[in-house]
């Protein structure tokens, strides 16, 4: 992979990761259409690396806070004790549900959704649910239902944006994409669902880049020649990695600032329709055979 490759897949995956519309769906359309012979590599999940150091930057403040109450409750043998470790908790409860799917079901995610067409299905699929958590959340102001900020986070809440964050293990459906989603069937704000997805995807993508890069190293010490090469095998290719990783990191930064200002005045109907036309441009892809 050349470093203009390696700094464009950067860009995709910051603008994507946090923007509801799939950055694994869009890496891999990308680097069809670049000609990469195994674009589900490694590099596809590693490269998300970069996105957590935005997150980590963006919401240090926060992380800080929560990592001191989680902490602290952990020293004390107690649970939510205060308002910030009562996050924390929430935060490792919500990512459960996706920890036992990835562990469970990685395989067969993998060899069943990383194909285009199975990407432009989920992808119009979950534009669809997005659109209906908007009219429900519009259905829930009309009754006069007031949207729930933070501080009333629950079980139920952080649970139902946890589902729908394991949902996001199938390419096309967005990890930020289905926790919104499900933060607004939740009754969350659309603020308040966007700041929980941010701080959501922590764990998740620490744990999956971390993962990646240790079953790359093992594939460095047993190579497999039925599979692509390692990612540490060339120092081109880990070149490549660090400029995709640093570039991601700086577009991601500015992709969650971008969003949550967005999600202040406006719904995310514009994301339902970039996903839908997403899907039927890949689908047209396929049909003319400009991908297979």
């Amino acid at each position: 992979m050349s470093i203009w490759e390696a700094i464009l897949l950067g860009v995709v995956q910051g603008l994507t990761e946090f923007l509801p519309i799939s950055s694994t769906a869009h890496l891999l359309v990308t680097r069809k259409l670049l000609g990469h012979a195994h674009p589900e590599d490694a590099f596809t999940v590693v490269i998300q690396l970069g996105t957590l150091v935005a997150v980590f930057i963006y919401f240090r403040a926060d992380v800080a806070r929560l990592l001191a109450g989680l902490w602290a409750d952990i020293r004390a043998f107690r649970i939510a004790s205060t308002p910030d470790s009562r996050l924390g908790w929430l935060i490792v409860l919500g990512t459960v549900p996706a920890v036992l799917v990835g562990f469970t079901l990685k395989s067969w995610l993998k060899a069943t959704f990383t194909q285009l067409l199975p990407i432009a299905v989920v992808s119009i699929s979950f534009a669809l649910l997005m659109l209906a958590a908007e009219w429900w959340a519009a259905c829930r102001i009309r009754r006069g239902l007031p949207a729930k900020g933070e501080s009333e986070l629950g079980w139920r809440e952080s649970l139902c944006v946890g589902f729908w964050q394991a949902c996001a293990l199938m390419p096309g459906g967005s990890r930020s994409g289905t926790t919104i989603t499900g933060g607004l069937f939740a009754g969350l704000s659309r603020q308040t669902a966007a700041r929980f997805s941010f701080l959501l995807s922590l764990p998740v993508i620490l744990g999956a880049g971390l993962k990646e890069l240790y079953d790359e190293y093992k594939k460095l010490r047993v190579p497999n020649p039925d599979e692509a090469a390692s990612l540490f095998a060339s120092g081109d290719d880990m070149a490549s990695l660090v400029v995709g990783t640093v570039v991601s990191a700086v577009v991601g930064y500015l992709a969650i600032a971008f969003l949550l200002r967005f999600l202040q005045f406006h719904t995310m109907t514009v994301f339902v329709v970039y996903r839908v036309l997403l899907g039927l441009v890949i689908l047209g892809l396929l049909a003319t055979n400009v991908v297979t």
